[in-house]
């Protein structure tokens, strides 16, 4: 959520990429130098002030004035850089006074995720109800007769991931030719799981008059032509290279012995505090998952295979404090907040610099201080020096090992609470390369998880 909002927040890192912002060359409204300065209703003052809401992040000073004059915008920031607030005061102030018909809305918040529109519609509601603008929310995973009793009933926002609106289209339960402002939050993410095709076609049905607000962390070849499709004369903001950016990211790549790679990663998820912990496959998160439980860490499991109930319960246990240590695949590498989580963890590294940078995203949100780790063996060295490299990034490196204190001292790493320590690979056989093994099982292994991987995604697009 985009609530809290400290004095100085702003995105530290981004992929490089080549291409120009795609906006226009016509000028937009000077930044805003305080929310008061935005001329937004005194009703929706007093609730951000109820709520900490005290001063503009930049990405939000930048886009405001634009957005609520009723410009396209085309925002360039990373997650956590608090865009959700950059287009939903804009959304909900500009919808307000409004009646929205049964099964017609008037504005659209397009997301990749269920986590993501959770969080958005969480993060908007209390300004929703200020201003008396109903808000629904629609996604797998959930009940679709209950959503089509939602939209029957009317609401103005509705927040959306783009899998199942397009089923609720179909459907004829939901109709899209009242929408007057259509948001894409995270598109980025939209293209790489395959919503591009949906997302185009969602756009293609909104009436091409209306206002279109897209925010990206970076802009690949998938976002440009959703750019120059769909947005007209937009201006384009970027706060990924800001100059004299706070830094208050820590990166460190952890050089491990392939044999102490979950005896280190156990140690560091039995310390003091919260951690989120990346593995690269669903088997891999559940069965590190039940280790820790068995060495007495209080640890979660997240991923695609979970229905959206268990997923659910198991962020709010982790945000309650029940859960110190949520083990997770790239789910939930977007669109979830969690308030003073400062150590994130690849136990396996991610496979490009996109996911590296919304994988350590889940840290040193809204300004405040994180430190992401990467372990990394040997043979896995160059890809992830490469990885950095591409992500802008310099990390700094160790050769550590379990139970040192240099691993304590970097991570909080400690002896969990119960259980024995684990010695190589032993609680996680199967999952990947063991030492010893021979290439062709090795090679085997990783033709066995792309092929998962693969019919995960394609469930993702089906359900999401």
């Amino acid at each position: 959520m985009d609530a809290k909002q400290p004095e100085s927040a702003r995105p530290r890192t981004a992929p490089r990429d080549d291409l120009p912002t795609p906006g226009t060359e016509s000028p937009g409204l000077p930044p805003a130098a305080s929310f008061d300065a935005l001329g937004l209703p005194p009703r929706v003052l007093e609730t951000m002030s109820g709520l900490g809401v005290t001063e503009p992040f930049p990405i939000q000073a930048a886009t405001l004035p634009n957005a609520l004059a009723g410009r396209d915008v085309l925002g360039r920031a990373r997650t956590g850089s608090g865009k959700t607030l950059a287009f939903g005061l804009a959304l909900l102030v500009r919808t307000a006074g409004q009646r929205a018909e049964a099964k017609r809305p008037l504005a659209l918040v397009l997301v990749p995720t269920r986590e993501l529109a959770q969080q958005v519609t969480d993060a908007l509601t209390p300004y929703a109800r200020t201003l008396n603008v109903r808000l629904g929310t629609v996604v797998g995973g959930l009940s679709i007769n209950r959503q089509q009793a939602l939209l029957r009933a009317g609401v103005e926002v509705l927040v959306a991931t783009p899998g199942r609106l397009t089923d609720l289209v179909s459907r004829r339960d939901c109709h899209l030719n009242h929408v007057r402002i259509t948001v894409l939050d995270e598109a980025d993410q939209m293209c790489d799981l395959g919503f591009l095709p949906q997302v185009s076609e969602i756009l293609e049905q909104v009436p091409a008059d209306g206002q279109r607000l897209l925010f990206s962390a970076t802009l690949d070849r998938n976002v440009d032509q959703l750019v120059r499709d769909h947005l007209h004369d937009p201006v384009a903001v970027s706060v990924d290279r800001v100059a004299g950016s706070v830094a208050t990211m820590e990166h460190h790549v952890l050089n491990i012995h392939p044999a102490d790679k979950y005896a280190t990663a156990t140690e560091i998820a039995a310390r003091d505090g919260r951690v989120l912990m990346f593995l690269d496959t669903k088997a891999g998160v559940d069965q590190f998952t039940r280790h820790l439980r068995a060495s007495g860490v209080r640890a979660g499991a997240l991923h695609s295979g979970k229905s959206q109930p268990q997923r659910t319960h198991t962020l709010a246990q982790f945000k309650e404090g029940a859960v110190t240590v949520l083990v997770a695949t790239n789910v939930a590498a977007r669109g979830i907040h969690i308030d003073a989580l400062d150590l994130v963890v690849n136990v396996d590294p991610p496979a490009d610099a996109k996911d590296y940078l919304h994988r350590g995203g889940r840290t040193a949100r809204a300004g405040e201080s994180g430190r992401v780790v990467t372990l990394v063996t040997p043979n896995q060295r160059r890809d992830v020096n490469r990885m950095m490299s591409d992500a802008g990034i310099r990390p700094t490196i160790t050769q550590v090992r379990s139970g040192e204190a240099q691993l304590t001292a970097l991570t909080g790493a400690k002896r969990p609470p119960t259980g024995p320590k684990p010695t190589g690979n032993a609680p996680f056989r199967g999952l990947g390369t063991q030492p010893g093994r021979p290439a062709k099982q090795s090679r085997k292994a990783t033709e066995a998880r792309k092929a998962a991987e693969a019919r995960a995604a394609a469930r993702v697009r089906k359900g999401r």
